[in-house]
């Protein structure tokens, strides 16, 4: 299975969405809204801003793999 590798990100703060492309092999920690600037950050729990805020899990997660 080929991992889906876009995902439409929403900033929790403003409430911006822009759609971008993960990494293929690991997670992302940090992502800075276009709009507001905003530092977003992993929900507790998840394993980086994609599986918090995007619309599309990372793809070591759709892959069920660990997040290198």
């Amino acid at each position: 299975m080929k991992p889906k590798l876009t995902s439409e990100i929403s900033c929790p703060v403003c409430g911006h969405k822009e759609t971008e492309t993960m990494p293929e092999d690991a997670c992302q920690y940090y992502y800075e809204c276009k709009k507001c600037r905003g530092l977003l950050k992993p929900k507790q729990g998840d394993c980086c801003v994609f599986c918090s805020y995007g619309d599309t899990p990372c793809p070591p997660v759709q892959l069920d793999q660990s997040c290198g």
